[in-house]
Parts: C-alpha cells; structure tokens; sequence
C-alpha cells in the first residue's frame, strides 16, 4: 500500500519515536536554534529513514496526505501561519497527549470539528475530556526496548524518570518523591533533575539499559497520561511501583503485576519489601513484563496508527465502535 506523507511537530521526542515506526513517512517540523515543539529530526533516537527534519518556512510548498497535530499551539496558530488553505483542507488528525487539566470532566477539547480524529492516548483521557463532535479513538502506546535489555535489579535502589520535576508542580508528584526519598533509596533521572539532587539527564537510547540494575521504578504522579518510563520499565521486566490514578488503575494488578495505591505510606512499604526480596521484584517484574508485551507491543501500536492513518484519508469520517482494549476506539 502507499507510503502516506505526515506532517507533524517535535512534541515528545519518545513518543516521536515509537510513531515512526508506523509504515509511513513523517515530515517534522523544525525552526532555527530548535526551540521546544520544532525540534525536527534532533535528539539522541535512532531515527529511520522515514523521519524527515523540515524546515517550517519551507513547509506550505511540500505535498503531505495529512495533518497530524500535537498540541494546542500547533492547531491554534501554527495551521493558519505555516500551512496554505490547501493544506488545511487535508485530513487532520490532533493527538492528544494528556488528560484535561483546566477540569477533570467538564472541559471542552479545543478541537470542535467533524472533519478532524481525535485521538488519545489511554481510554481513561478519552473517557475524561468532553470531545463534543469530533470524532474521537483511542490509540494506546506502543514501546520498543533495544534488543538483549532485560532487568536485572542488581542495585538496591528505587528509579524515579521524569523531566523537569521541580517545576511541573504537584500534579506530577514532587512532593511524594521528597517524602518518599526521607525513607528509601530513591534516584531521580531526567532533565533538570539537579534541581531535585538527582543524577541528570540519561540518552534515551541509554536509559533502558541503565534502568535494568535498579531494583524497581517509582512514579509519583497523580495526574497525567500514562507515562511512557513506566511501559519502558515492565517491557524489560523491572517492578513498577505507582499511584493507583488515571489509566494506571488498569495497567497495574496490584501485588501481581507492579504495586499501586493512593496511600504514599503503603507504596513505601511496598518499595522496602522489593528492596528486601529479589525474588518478590523479579516474579512481580516478571509478571508485569508479561502484561505490558500483551498491551503495549510496537507492533500493535504500528497497526493502529497504519489504521488511523489510512481511516482519515480514504475519505469522510464515519465514526465506529470498537469495545476491546488495545485497538482504536472511536466514537462520535
């Protein structure tokens, strides 16, 4: 089938990345200095040859089947400064990264328009935003460890991987990191982590790797999406200790799969009985591993997005229903 040409930005590099390896090629969007969302073709992945940098002057004379946006910015005022009439009358897809923020259930997605798929990351954002009339599906992600990395939990120590915690403020959960590191041996990883006594910023490339020695990884998020350092963590088979909130209530079969609750205390106590037992982390990993090889495969995610892809530009939308999890899900 034809190759299909995307335009899109630089909004998550990972996720960016595990995009790409849907059968298409995707033209990103770059400006000089490569400022945050116009990154292009940058970073530390290991980009294939489907991923093209573009400069975004040069934008409107290129030839794309569809649009595929990634935050309000980009749909807002990029669309009307960047692209001609001509491409904004293409098939238009806006990925939603995250759950509405402004509040939980009554806020309106600033896409309002029949002609444009939406669509989420987990079906707990899709279940939360209030999309109105745009057609909406769900594809969940997709991960891709580097072949041979598989947990090994050697060091007796909890992970924590996030960017830029100190100043994301309580919804990513700082606090419970602080609190948490009071009682454990907890190393935080990511940019700016100096600002919280972490360790810095580890490649993405690197991180799977250099995450397989630590005995589990904690994530003290209260309100997010769902986290691609926690998929990346049970895909190597490394013990995931988290809040029981938003899609992480379905990811994780407390005391079987990870270890999840909305008490700060009982999670601790969690993360010192992995400490003191590398059998309990390597069966609790272990099972986790199994969980998120069903759920979060790159090869579903590819065909989701192949699917998606292809749904906008055969023609109009016509909105279906797909009820099991791990397949789009569109509704009107």
């Amino acid at each position: 089938m034809q190759r299909l040409q995307v335009l899109t930005w630089h909004t998550h590099g990972s996720y960016l990345y595990y995009l790409s390896h849907a059968p298409h090629d995707f033209h990103v969007l770059s400006r000089p200095g490569r400022p945050p969302g116009y990154g292009g073709r940058c970073g530390h992945h290991p980009w294939g040859d489907n991923v093209h940098d573009l400069p975004a002057a040069e934008a409107r004379a290129r030839r794309f089947d569809c649009i595929l946006f990634q935050d309000d910015q980009q749909w807002e005022r990029d669309q009307y400064e960047l692209l001609s009439p001509a491409q904004r009358a293409l098939p238009r897809i806006y990925l939603e990264h995250d759950p509405p923020l402004a509040h939980p259930t009554e806020t309106r997605h600033p896409v309002d328009d029949p002609n444009v798929l939406l669509v989420h990351v987990t079906p707990y954002n899709a279940l939360m935003w209030n999309s109105g009339r745009t057609p909406t599906r769900v594809i969940e992600h997709g991960v891709a460890p580097p072949p041979g990395v598989t947990w090994q939990g050697d060091l007796p120590r909890g992970l924590v991987v996030s960017n830029n915690l100190a100043r994301r403020g309580r919804r990513m959960g700082p606090d419970l990191l602080l609190a948490a590191r009071r009682q454990l041996p907890l190393d935080l990883v990511g940019m700016a982590a100096h600002e919280l006594d972490g360790l810095g910023e580890v490649e993405h490339a690197q991180l799977f790797g250099f995450a397989a020695r630590y005995r589990f990884l904690f994530s003290p998020i209260r309100y997010s999406s769902l986290g691609l350092s926690v998929i990346e963590a049970l895909m190597i088979g490394m013990p995931v200790v988290a809040l029981a909130t938003t899609e992480m209530a379905t990811v994780i079969d407390n005391g079987v799969s990870g270890f999840s609750d909305t008490r700060l205390d009982v999670l601790c106590q969690h993360m010192q009985a992995l400490l003191r037992d590398p059998a309990l982390a390597r069966a609790v990993g272990e099972r986790g591993r199994q969980r998120a090889r069903e759920r979060f495969s790159i090869e579903r995610f590819s065909r989701d997005w192949d699917a998606a892809l292809r749904h906008v530009t055969d023609g109009p939308l016509h909105p279906v229903r797909h009820t099991h999890t791990g397949s789009p899900h569109e509704t009107t």
